[in-house]
């Protein structure tokens, strides 16, 4: 498609038309790749369910080819989010994907949901990051979409927790910008008396409830999108949640963003029930026990250097499995069906209790 010559300037109407003609282009393009996605369908066979149809990094792929050929204006996340999108109307011609969420609806998991999976998919609201995991792992749930980790607040530490019993894999990542919001009834600051909202919220809200609501109630509830559904029924309340909870529960933004940190980021993970094959730029999340001697963490992780696998990130949490014992979470670049880091997990072995992939996945995109 051409762009807009530089040495004349296209009236008005002359812009409009030519408008109207790349949406009808891009209109017939669109179907015509529906087609071909049906033809796919086809090619793979007569598939028990829609999830047997999703490949991760295949769509992964497709995706970073967006982003290499993008030349403007358009940012790379835009572009991502559209052909997302067509991706997901595409896949939901053989069946929607069912995605388990922390709910109820508004939630900043449900945005979540829609960045990764895209408005075709139909998303299952639930009520604990605990019956996420249970809707996945029984099969009632494709996937899931559970947060991890707060750029300003850290690790999420029960959906650490939940891979220690539970069997689910970790399939995917969606990083999401958060922006916090003042909700209300009413909308008005000085009728705030009590402000509801998810532990997490709070406290990447802290300074700014500090100066401003400094005799208001905090009250912790299970959802930013629970705070939103409490606080329109109380005049005197206000809920911190985003701006889709505003919309859902019909309030009213008194104020926001109210983040006491300019670059707050949530990170969630995808899980399914399987791990799926190399997409060319992936992480690997492995859960690691070790043995009680001493240096025994230098020994799990020795074989990483030697290779030069870098380590994105590690963090320890009780085992259950005895007093003091501890089990690592290592995320690693690459794909577990990588070379070195087979290698790596053979040399481990000797020195771990246990060593468990928890997942193989591509990197999270803009």
């Amino acid at each position: 498609m051409s762009k807009p010559t530089t040495d004349k300037q296209a009236t008005l109407a002359e812009a409009r038309v030519r408008i109207d003609s790349i949406d009808h282009q891009l209109q017939q393009l669109i179907s015509e790749r529906a087609r071909w996605a049906q033809q796919v369908g086809r090619a793979k066979g007569p598939l028990k369910a829609a999830v047997e149809y999703y490949r991760p990094e295949r769509e992964a792929q497709v995706l970073r080819g967006v982003i290499d050929r993008n030349d403007g204006p358009l940012p790379d996340g835009e572009l991502v989010r559209l052909f997302r999108e067509i991706m997901s109307s595409c896949l939901s011609q053989q069946q929607p994907l069912k995605i388990g969420f922390l709910g109820p609806e508004g939630t900043f998991s449900e945005q979540a949901v829609r960045k990764q999976f895209g408005h075709a998919a139909y998303g299952l609201p639930l009520g604990s990051i605990e019956e996420v995991f249970q809707e996945v792992t029984s099969g009632n749930a494709d996937f899931g979409v559970v947060p991890v980790e707060n750029s300003g607040q850290g690790m999420i530490q029960v959906t650490l927790d939940m891979f220690l019993a539970s069997k689910a894999t970790i399939c995917g990542e969606v990083e999401l910008r958060v922006h916090q919001n003042l909700l209300s009834l009413g909308g008005k600051l000085a009728d705030v008396q009590r402000v509801y909202s998810h532990p997490q919220s709070l406290q990447q809200c802290q300074a700014w409830l500090r100066i401003n609501l400094p005799k208001a109630e905090r009250i912790a509830v299970s959802s930013n999108a629970e705070a939103a559904r409490m606080a329109r029924s109380d005049e005197a309340a206000a809920a911190i949640a985003g701006e889709t909870a505003a919309r859902v529960y019909g309030l009213k933004t008194i104020a926001g963003p109210i983040e006491d940190r300019a670059d707050n980021t949530t990170r969630f993970l995808v899980i399914g029930r399987g791990i799926f094959p190399p997409s060319g730029n992936d992480r690997t999340s492995l859960l690691v026990s070790v043995r009680d001697k001493p240096g025994a963490l230098y020994d799990i992780l020795r074989p990483l250097a030697e290779r030069g696998i870098s380590m994105n990130r590690i963090e320890s949490r009780p085992s259950h499995t005895g007093k003091w014992q501890y089990a690592f979470f290592i995320d690693i670049s690459g794909h577990v069906e990588d070379e070195g880091i087979q290698e790596a997990l053979k040399d481990m072995e000797p020195a771990a209790a246990d060593v468990r992939v928890l997942g193989a996945y591509p990197v999270a995109l803009p």
